[in-house]
């Protein structure tokens, strides 16, 4: 038995016919779901995606099934697709099949003959370029004339054209068959995350004519609008539409009543009546929002296609939510309809789709939302243009950690270099301002102060748009759309925390991260890297006063100026989370990136310690090194430099005794950065247990905290269970780990990553979604060895992998308590735990989310 001759290879599509997604498409199941209401849905037929497969590889169907499929009624047809998604889209709609001279004739009679001249030239143009592949200029400049489209056919096939019926049905489905596997097509569905054997199946299906007396056209109709998802009557309808040549004498009516003009609900009630009737038993039995495609002919409502309503994010949020409250889906199916990426389009001001663009550089889109503003080129101008009041986009190669208080300062940030989660993209995602990375062909001069790109100049103070979701730069000031943090945004994510068997912290550096993880219900900070806290203006001078010191007295009294600067700091995160677990990072960068290292900034330098130049750009080479990133950092610094931690941890437990007076009781989890081996963990835990018991005495005051790891490098993820020894938590900073694992600068992959990816060396960008054959390995390896020595340790992520949907989903099947993001992506974390927990939950139905949280 081959495809065709198999009995299921075409199907009427019945209430009980065995119509499958899998095997028929999602077209063919929709239509079967609208027959089972009784919805008046033309006759159709579903073939079988294996039937298709075997049309475009030649086999021709018999002709007596394909007569019983057209040669019915007015013996019209259309042909549609039918894909497993209807997101893989497929071949374009052919209307009219099996029109040929005795049918024209007989639809002269019954409707006329400027309505059967319309419906015969659109089919035969139709045919001719998408079934025939004849020239298309040929058959669209036809002049609305049947006739001489009939002879132009003739002319370049020396032949009539087909008037069997069953022929023209024939080669129609052999064309649309074999256009769903030409290499576009392949490429546009691959685009979409389309399986590379994706199937097709089609729908035959009677032609409701809607053409002749009476109120009669063709529309589509729904009850939400897709920009908002609020409930409002949308769609179209236009008159006498059938036949494309033909135009002249339609009518486009509005659907519902409208003072601009005449509606389909004043001149055909009843009809309109039905839609609405029609839409709503869609809401209600399929569980979505539908637009309904639809017929009229003589006032006689015929029902087309039925689809999932196109919609924005903010609208897919409104419609989830809003058939829950209604009990049409339960609360966990609506936390699972939302995509979590697209929660980012709602926090965020964006570019308005629907205006003009003048794009003019494309790069990696580092952190989302958008923002219009005169380009500077350095901090100190982005910090000068917000005391003017100017919105300003901070244009650089890269930045550099001094960049912070101007990137603080600008509404945007724009660079040459970089990658997902190199430091613009890092610190831009922290504190929610929009970023592009790595925009390749852009030059930045910053003699001349202009930037090129793509043959255009643009000059300092000139303003540009930042696309930072897109990843698209824009000439001048762009149509924005504002932020959506609605009811329905919010009742989304409570949602999702009551399904979620993971926690969510943010990473917070300043009050103002901090209050905003508060504001997206963040479960406490889970890295604050305290190093940028030291690059303010009144900080700066003293650190640097420490880095010069020569003896361990002189650098605790350089260190005793930032002591209550510290305090504060720490005082400040600690009673904004109110008692919420807060995870301080022990400074963590080398020295050289608080130094000068061009010549005024040294002589600047020198005059602010009284010292000799000479004696300045000796210990500025002296601390450099040729790679600082696996160099005198993290712990490293702490063993060897240990006043600086020292004046940390103090900070910190008197911080702990301000806030716990002044509100809920304060637990610190101290964090030790790019730990390798046990012995860095025992000689920085002794010194802290010191520092502790001074300040116990000193304030006679008792305080507990928690001291933990950052398991950054391969080897600390293999010596895991050594380390879980002396640590109450083990936190996996990703970014480093990705790194280390690697052997890949997360500032410059990005040059060659596109490649690599695009090639197949890696399947996805590994400081994007966690490599779980890799790195991810080294999580698990690390996380068991712990827990094998130290049960009730704590395991969490803190790289920038904690906000990637994706790599959520890997940390939770991992058994990881917590992941931390930036503020921002707070809410993505939160609904993207939900979906994982609910998935696991459907997977082990005993498994109950509530117990494990």
């Amino acid at each position: 038995m081959t495809a065709l001759t198999d009995p299921d290879a075409i199907v009427e599509i019945t209430p009980s016919a065995g119509v499958q997604v899998a095997r028929h498409g999602w077209r063919a199941k929709c239509l079967q779901r609208l027959v089972r209401m009784e919805l008046p849905v033309p006759t159709s037929f579903a073939i079988s995606a294996d039937a298709v497969r075997a049309i475009a590889a030649g086999q021709t169907p018999d002709r007596q099934a394909l007569a019983a499929l057209i040669e019915r009624e007015e013996g019209l047809v259309s042909v549609r697709p039918s894909a497993a998604n209807p997101a893989w889209g497929g071949p374009g709609t052919v209307l009219n099949v099996g029109i040929n001279n005795a049918c024209h004739a007989r639809l002269v009679e019954s409707r006329g003959k400027k309505a059967a001249d319309a419906i015969y030239l659109g089919f035969v143009q139709s045919y001719a370029i998408h079934v025939a592949r004849l020239d298309p200029d040929m058959f669209s400049d036809c002049a609305g004339d049947l006739q001489t489209a009939l002879r132009a056919y003739e002319n370049e096939t020396d032949e009539e054209f087909p008037q069997d019926p069953a022929r023209q049905l024939a080669e129609v489905l052999r064309s649309m068959a074999r256009a769903w596997d030409g290499p576009t097509a392949r490429l546009l569905r691959q685009a979409k995350g389309a399986p590379s054997q994706a199937a097709l199946g089609l729908i035959v299906q009677d032609m409701a004519l809607a053409i002749g007396p009476g109120v009669t056209g063709s529309g589509s109709i729904q009850l939400v609008d897709s920009s908002t998802g609020m409930p409002r009557i949308t769609g179209r309808f236009r008159g006498q539409t059938q036949g494309r040549a033909e135009r002249e004498g339609t009518e486009t009516l509005y659907l519902t009543r409208d003072p601009r003009g005449p509606s389909l609900e004043e001149a055909a009630p009843e009809v309109f009546a039905d839609l609405i009737r029609f839409g709503v038993a869609c809401r209600e039995r399929l569980r979505e929002e539908m637009q309904i495609e639809f017929a009229v002919s003589d006032s006689n409502l015929s029902i087309i296609d039925a689809v999932r309503v196109q919609r924005s994010s903010r609208a897919s949020v409104r419609i989830a939510v809003s058939l829950a409250h209604d009990g049409i889906i339960p609360v966990a199916e609506a936390v699972t309809r939302v995509e979590p990426r697209a929660l980012s389009d709602l926090l965020h001001y964006q570019v308005d789709p629907g205006a003009p663009r003048d794009l003019v550089a494309k790069g990696i889109n580092a952190s989302p939302g958008a923002a219009t503003g005169m380009i500077v080129f350095t901090a100190a101008a982005a910090q000068a243009a917000e005391a003017r009041g100017e919105r300003c986009v901070l244009v650089r190669r890269e930045t550099v950690p001094e960049d912070v208080r101007g990137m603080h300062a600008a509404v945007a940030v724009l660079t040459e270099r970089g990658g997902m989660t190199s430091h613009a993209a890092v610190i831009a995602r922290g504190i929610g301002l929009p970023c592009i990375v790595g925009v390749s062909g852009l030059s930045i001069d910053t003699r001349a102060r202009t930037m090129q790109t793509g043959g255009r100049i643009f000059h300092e103070g000139e303003k540009i748009t930042i696309d930072g979701t897109s990843g698209e730069v824009l000439a001048g000031e762009a149509e924005m759309l504002e932020p959506a943090l609605d009811d329905s945004f919010t009742q989304l994510l409570e949602w999702a925390d009551q399904h979620s068997s993971i926690r969510i912290r943010a990473n917070a550096d300043t009050p103002e991260d901090a209050r905003t993880a508060r504001m997206f219900n963040a479960q406490g900070i889970g890295l604050c890297r305290t190093e940028h806290m030291f690059f303010d203006d009144q900080r700066l001078p003293a650190m640097r006063e420490m880095i010069f010191a020569d003896k361990p007295e002189d650098r605790r009294l350089s260190l005793e100026r930032l002591l209550p600067m510290q305090r504060s700091d720490f005082a400040a995160l600690f009673e904004i989370m109110a008692g919420l677990p807060v995870t301080i990072r022990l400074f963590d960068p080398p020295l050289h990136e608080f130094l000068p290292h061009d010549r005024e900034g040294m002589r600047e330098l020198a005059e602010s310690l009284d010292l000799p130049l000479s004696d300045v750009t000796r210990r500025v080479e002296a601390l450099s090194e040729f790679n600082p990133m696996l160099g005198m950092r993290g712990v490293r610094l702490g063993i060897t430099v240990p006043e600086i931690y020292d004046m940390q941890a103090r900070a910190i437990f008197e911080a702990t005794i301000l806030a716990s007076k002044n509100g809920d009781p304060v637990v610190p989890e101290i964090m030790i950065p790019l730990v390798s081996a046990r012995r860095e963990v025992e000689l920085v835990k002794t010194r802290i247990d010191a520092v502790a018991a001074a300040v116990r005495n000193e304030t006679r005051r008792d305080f507990t905290y928690r001291l933990g790891v950052m398991v950054e490098t391969p080897r600390a993820a293999l010596r895991a269970g050594d380390i879980a020894e002396h640590a109450a938590f083990l936190s996996f900073g990703t970014n480093d780990l990705t790194q280390m694992t690697y052997g890949l600068s997360r500032d410059d992959a990005g040059r060659f990553m596109g490649t690599y990816v695009g090639q197949g060396v890696f399947a996805e960008d590994p400081f994007h979604i966690l490599d779980r054959d890799g790195v991810g390995e080294l999580v698990a390896i690390g996380a068991e060895r712990a827990r094998c020595q130290s049960p009730g340790i704590t395991i969490s992520v803190c790289g920038e992998h904690g906000g990637n949907p994706e790599s959520i989903a890997f940390c939770l099947r991992a058994g990881v308590n917590y992941v931390s993001c930036s503020p921002f992506r707070v809410p993505v974390a939160r609904l993207a735990a939900a979906q994982e927990s609910i998935l696991m939950a459907q997977e082990s139905p005993k498994t109950d989310p509530a117990a494990q949280s």
